[in-house]
């Protein structure tokens, strides 16, 4: 116990030296633990991690799909609808089917329903290793919802398909007609799952008067509960959890209070950093247990089948994209749609930002080691080799590379926007205007000093959101930047000196610290 404690430790805190070292080398992190990960693997006297395949689903995948739910903005899915249905259930679809046929005509031996369950794993492209890559780089709001659309509901399309295509090898028999009702059943019954669930919850954060923490302590058990309720049942565990989400995120503002959303949010940041970079340390980690363990196939041989696997994906997702874009071009003559010419940069970043990671991980060793028969599971080596060749490929290959062909290819908006300063102070404007609204019409402000403090302080907010929305007096507002850094910093200073006094106590000082904390984020929203 002590020694997986101790092993435990030492991949948390080698994570977050990796993750910290990409930071500072300004290389996208998913990568770079990628990479760290595969390094220490081939140090002699590393030991060897062997992960339970039952755990994979389970334990990683119900918290991912919910946190990307929760963030997923329902205004911008429901725009992006139709090419998010189509890329999230046609393009894994066709995706499947050819890497199905493909590796059936490249591995000898490899059948038709092995192809399919390795399609199913590597389909889906990884949103987090998209993103990451895509912070700091001037990328339009519509390409990064798309790409989050996509990834959120691929996850759940990619992993029916695994799932028939594992029943397949197992019973030895395939039927498209079953197959595709079960595929239509298990899909609708998993989101009436979740979305039942994600009732009974709202009702519980709704109507009962529940702690802080406990309140916390329920968003993380949510998505537990609609994963196994809809497993249960052999319905999809991933719709269940991505409606649920959906459903509660979209509701989240009747449910939680301020003190439940800040530190909610912290606590959620920091568990999906854990198992985000967790994954990505694991998937270098295992690729050298993963080599070990080829039988009947020579290193050479599987090193080939890895890259034309990983080709094939890269291509029939680049080409998809901008069939995609001829199709909406076309569509849009007949029937409504976001934007009917968009062109053809903004399809080939989205073509090119299609990294596999997370689930496709969980996917390949989430496959079991033997038939029920106690056959060992035909090409599960080859297959889990194959999926950490994709990975790395398109990880490496194209999260390295996506910078430049953004840079290259130049997206433009296509949707008119404000840019995000800009719409910040106008919500902070109105908001202020209502509040100083309110407070005028029912409240006797001259004759309370309280209340003409507050009345002056909605001014100033006023007045400073005018300014930045309207960028007048560049050098005044650069003035008053300066000013309130300084006094920031001054606070800071002083309230360091007092940490020391005797007459004050160390949670006292930890509150005023953390009110100092949301007021100075509070002046850089609203000076940004």
């Amino acid at each position: 116990m002590r020694d997986l404690v101790f092993l435990g430790l030492a991949l948390l805190l080698g994570m977050a030296l990796l993750a910290t070292l990409a930071q500072r080398l300004r290389i996208p992190t998913p990568i770079f633990l990628v990479m760290g990960g595969l390094l220490t693997s081939l140090i002699p006297g590393v030991p060897t991690l062997t992960i339970e395949p039952d755990l994979i689903f389970l334990v990683f995948l119900p918290p991912l799909l919910y946190e990307a739910a929760w963030f997923m903005s329902w205004r911008e899915l429901w725009r992006w609808r139709r090419i998010v249905l189509v890329l999230a259930f046609g393009l894994v679809v066709l995706t499947a089917t050819a890497v199905a046929y493909a590796s059936t005509a490249l591995i000898p031996g490899f059948t038709l329903a092995l192809g399919f369950l390795l399609g199913g794993i590597v389909s889906p492209p990884d949103a987090v290793a998209a993103t990451s890559v895509l912070k700091g780089v001037n990328v339009p709001k519509s390409t990064l919802s798309i790409l989050e659309g996509e990834s959120l509901i691929n996850d759940a399309s990619s992993l029916v398909v695994f799932r028939f295509a594992m029943a397949t090898v197992i019973s030895g028999t395939f039927v498209w007609q079953e197959v595709g009702l079960n595929f239509v059943m298990v899909t609708i019954m998993g989101a009436v799952i979740g979305l039942a669930v994600a009732g009974v919850f709202y009702a519980i954060h709704r109507w009962l008067p529940i702690q802080t923490r406990i309140t916390i302590l329920l968003t993380f058990i949510a998505p537990y509960i609609m994963y196994l309720t809809a497993e249960q049942f052999h319905y999809s565990g991933v719709i269940a959890v991505v409606s649920g989400g959906l459903f509660l995120s979209n509701h989240s503002s009747r449910l939680l209070n301020h003190a439940e959303r800040v530190q909610g949010l912290a606590m959620w940041a920091t568990v999906i950093f854990i198992i985000n970079g967790l994954v990505f340390v694991l998937i270098g980690l295992e690729l050298s247990v993963v080599v070990k363990g080829l039988d009947g196939h020579s290193l050479t041989d599987a090193i080939g089948y890895g890259l034309a696997i990983s080709a094939l994906v890269i291509v029939v997702r680049q080409v998809f994209a901008l069939f995609a874009m001829v199709f909406t071009e076309i569509a849009g003559r007949f029937i409504p749609v976001a934007v009917r010419n968009v062109g053809w940069r903004g399809p080939v970043v989205l073509g090119w930002a299609g990294m596999r990671g997370v689930v496709s991980l969980a996917a390949a060793l989430s496959i079991p080691l033997t038939l029920p028969s106690g056959a060992p599971f035909p090409e599960r080596p080859l297959i889990l080799f194959i999926t950490f060749m994709v990975i790395l490929v398109t990880l490496v290959l194209q999260g390295l590379t996506l910078p430049l062909v953004i840079r290259w290819v130049n997206p433009k908006e296509v949707i008119p926007r404000l840019p995000e300063e800009k719409q910040e102070a106008t919500i902070n404007r109105r908001l202020h205007e209502a509040a100083l609204q309110e407070l005028t019409q029912h409240y006797a402000v001259a004759d309370n000093q309280l209340l003409s403090h507050l009345k002056s302080r909605l001014e100033s907010g006023l007045l400073l959101n005018q300014y930045v929305s309207s960028d007048r007096d560049g050098p005044l507002l650069a003035n008053y930047n300066e000013a309130l850094s300084r006094l920031h910093r001054i606070k800071r200073q002083e309230l360091e000196r007092l940490r020391h006094q005797e007459e004050f106590d160390a949670d006292v000082i930890r509150k005023i610290e953390a009110q100092l904390d949301l007021e100075e984020e509070k002046n850089d929203h609203a000076i940004r």
